[in-house]
């Protein structure tokens, strides 16, 4: 009895260390998204009062329609939304194509492709921006969203190869029994092959669209045209603008506008990555 009362008590301790020390750390993950917010929301002398100002006395909720009056912050949210979700939704699926025909089809040379394949994340992106650039520029592209759209549109190399990975799991003996039942390869990949992997993909998916709605390099490369620019480099040029006039409640509320789709996307998968990483740690 005594033995059980002293593990009881031992597991309750550990449990309350476990708890604050994850409750310290979202305190420490959250707040600077609160004071993001709550900047948004502040004039400007309370922006630099001290002691810091956590709580706005009066909510300068004018401050998000200004946001859309005076800058590019709509015209960025529209052009960031095509590219993030025109690449994540196309790719996802020739990424998706590719995974089965590397785990499950007899391809000639299959392992020389997928290793191929590999060879390319080695390679820095910085490398290829000037060749890009002229090849782009040559065919009229520069100053429109295109590069940005029809490069990743035929697929992201981690996700290929995390899907592919994924798809090892699958028993061969599942796609031969479909083929004798004569199913095609194509009813094989959407009627069996994407329900099972639809885990991964989604977890994928939202590691992309923050990958490509956060992406800055390619955007303030190819994009001049401020009407043409994505969100982040908007927000960007709206901190050179307005940081000099002290307006940081303005650069605040765009970056609040910039968070939400991200939420949102995570918001919706969440369901799926928790399946996924379940599915994961039951496998492993």
């Amino acid at each position: 009895m005594t033995k059980d009362l002293s593990r009881r008590a031992r597991s309750r301790i550990t449990d309350s260390a476990v708890w604050v020390v994850l409750a310290a750390g979202a305190v420490f993950m959250i707040a600077p998204l609160v004071w993001m917010f709550s900047t948004s929301l502040k004039t400007k002398l309370e922006v630099f009062a001290l002691p810091p100002v956590w709580i706005p006395e009066l909510p300068q909720w004018d401050t998000y329609v200004r946001m859309w009056q005076d800058s590019y912050v709509l015209d960025g949210f529209k052009n960031s939304l095509v590219v993030s979700l025109t690449v994540t939704i196309i790719g996802t699926f020739t990424c998706s194509l590719a995974a089965f025909a590397l785990a499950k089809m007899r391809l000639p040379f299959r392992n020389a492709i997928f290793i191929g394949l590999l060879t390319g994340i080695m390679i820095p992106f910085p490398t290829l921006m000037i060749p890009q650039f002229v090849i782009f520029a040559k065919i009229g592209w520069v100053d429109t969203l295109l590069p940005l759209i029809v490069p990743a549109i035929f697929g992201n190399i981690v996700m290929i190869f995390f899907l592919r990975q994924y798809l090892t799991s699958v028993p061969d003996s599942l796609v031969e029994a479909a083929k004798i039942d004569g199913a095609s390869y194509w009813q094989i990949f959407w009627r069996m092959i994407m329900p099972i992997i639809r885990p991964a993909v989604a977890a994928q998916f939202i590691l992309w669209f923050m990958a490509v709605w956060n992406d800055y390099l390619a955007p303030i490369l190819y994009l001049n045209t401020p009407e043409r620019q994505t969100l982040q480099v908007v927000i960007a040029n709206m901190n050179v603008q307005y940081a000099t006039q002290r307006d940081y409640p303005l650069i605040m509320a765009a970056s609040v506008v910039a968070l939400l789709p991200i939420l949102v996307v995570f918001l919706v998968f969440q369901r799926q990555i928790i399946e996924s990483v379940a599915l994961t740690g039951t496998k492993g």
